[in-house]
């Protein structure tokens, strides 16, 4: 739900190349934005989010020049489940009428060596936006079969429902959402 998701995150590690611009491939279906929070402390409830877009800039000198933006279509929800994702889409959750995108921004980004980042951003759902970081992994990075180049990163951050005025009652184990990202950006 972190639009975040998310994943956009990551772009931004080691590598060695100049600062260049990537669009997050979800064309070939090569980034998701994925999510995991208990239900009602018995089960592991999990889903995605099957559209999004967004892109980064990294210059691996200059990590802290970095910058991702995520754009999520909050409509697209998939917890597998139709009835259960009508719920998660109206009033009680995601209000997709009145709040149709989550969005990440990014505002620093960290590098912890070894290919590990933190992304820190503004993540705004449900018309509130807060500030979260996003723990970021570069996967790899390099040319593609098809004369393109490449790079790959994934991340994971926790949110807290209440934060963005969700307040819906599953229970004390089910009030915080992990979100998943994996991002594979294509050099511009």
């Amino acid at each position: 739900m972190k639009k975040l998701v998310i994943g956009a995150l990551l772009g931004l590690s080691s590598l060695a190349a100049n600062a260049a611009d990537y669009v997050i491939d979800t064309n070939g279906a090569h980034a998701s934005v994925n999510f995991k929070i208990q239900h009602l402390g018995y089960s592991w409830l999990t889903g995605r989010f099957n559209d999004f877009s967004g892109n980064f800039s990294y210059d691996p000198a200059k990590p802290e020049a970095s910058s991702i933006t995520v754009t999520i279509d909050t409509n697209s929800i998939d917890s597998n489940h139709a009835e259960r994702d009508k719920h998660l889409r109206g009033g009680d959750f995601l209000s997709v009428k009145k709040y149709p995108e989550a969005k990440f921004v990014s505002t620093k980004v960290e590098d912890l060596g070894g290919n590990k980042l933190k992304v820190y951003g503004d993540f705004t759902l449900h018309g509130k936006t807060n500030a979260i970081v996003i723990d970021a992994q570069k996967i790899g990075e390099g040319a593609d079969p098809w004369g393109g180049y490449r790079a790959g990163f994934a991340g994971t951050t926790t949110i807290a429902l209440k934060d963005y005025g969700i307040d819906y009652n599953l229970g004390p184990a089910s009030t915080h959402v992990e979100l998943s990202l994996h991002v594979e950006g294509v050099k511009q």
